[in-house]
């Protein structure tokens, strides 16, 4: 065998091609919720199935910072709650003169829910009820700070109201158990790992939504839709509990490369039971179910996918 001395040895790798890879950013959100496990099982098949690219997801403060990211070139994919990435397409709400037209969608992925938690021996037992509380809103820039507010304003509730805290998942877990909240807000896939901590060590009740309140958050906006938190999920919470759904938007920039995202589109799809296995919320991400929830105009990499598979792309889903 021929051993090789230093210099033979470097000039032979030099000589052996190296693939570059192109790095990707997928934006998610904090490490209590659904959004970093998700984000990180899509770029580990980004990893695994798509030549010439690697993937790492982010925490992120969620929905709102997460379109600016995209905005801004700063994330390549972005994890975001349906209103808002609606709202931040149109320059809309949270979004009032920042629109953001290069926003597009490669699909839905899951459904989250409004989740109201309280100790146990609150008094809290409505939303009607949370007048001079402590009430965790959601961290800043969040998807659920988004949602809470066109909750609580469609019913005449203001922030004003009550002390609004602006804290994470895993803050609001700890602050309950601290006593230091009186109710915590999350928008977020069910089960939550923070909640279902919390719950381990505490006995807690979840706050459920009357059929009025959901009607008028729905009203003031669609992509709302009344849902149950079925019972069991959480210890301690055996009875159903009524709230409102809202679909969670893979999104890329309109710049990202057509080819690209048709390769990122196809290995998720695909590879679909890979995703799941890191997450049971991936059971919601069907084709299907993007083209019923998806709020924006898809990428043409995401619709050159869909209709190889036969899928039929309504008007207001194409850019």
């Amino acid at each position: 065998m021929k051993i090789l001395g230093i210099t033979a040895l470097l000039a032979a790798m030099a000589a052996t091609p190296v693939l570059a890879q192109t790095q990707i950013s997928v934006a998610t959100g904090g490490t209590g919720g659904v959004y970093y496990p998700m984000g990180g099982g899509i770029a580990e098949i980004i990893n695994k199935h798509v030549e010439g690219y690697a993937a790492t997801a982010e925490v992120t403060g969620a929905s709102v910072e997460n379109m600016g990211l995209i905005a801004t070139g700063d994330a390549d994919l972005a994890i975001g709650l349906a209103d808002t990435v609606q709202q931040g397409y149109s320059g809309t709400g949270r979004f009032d003169g920042q629109q953001l037209p290069m926003i597009r969608a490669v699909g839905s992925l899951y459904a989250n829910m409004i989740q109201i938690a309280t100790m146990a021996d609150s008094d809290i037992m409505s939303i009607d009820d949370l007048k001079g509380k402590r009430v965790s809103v959601g961290a800043p820039g969040s998807g659920t700070e988004v949602n809470v507010r066109t909750l609580l304003e469609a019913n005449g509730i203001s922030f004003d109201d009550f002390d609004a805290q602006r804290l994470n998942f895993n803050e609001t877990a700890d602050a309950l158990a601290n006593g230091d909240i009186d109710v915590g807000f999350w928008s977020v896939g069910a089960p939550t790992s923070s909640i279902l901590n919390l719950a381990t060590t505490n006995d807690i009740r979840m706050i459920g939504l009357t059929a009025e309140q959901a009607e008028a958050a729905d009203a003031a906006d669609p992509t709302f839709a009344p849902t149950v938190l079925a019972g069991g999920l959480y210890q301690g919470v055996a009875e159903d509990v009524a709230t409102l759904g809202i679909p969670n938007v893979l999104v890329v920039s309109s710049e990202m490369d057509e080819d690209a995202v048709y390769e990122i589109t196809k290995a998720i799809f695909e590879n679909i039971a890979e995703l799941r296995a890191v997450h049971p919320a991936a059971n919601e991400t069907t084709i299907e179910f993007t083209l019923a929830a998806t709020p924006v105009p898809l990428h043409p990499g995401a619709i050159r996918y869909y209709e190889e598979t036969g899928a039929t792309i309504s008007d207001d889903l194409r850019p």
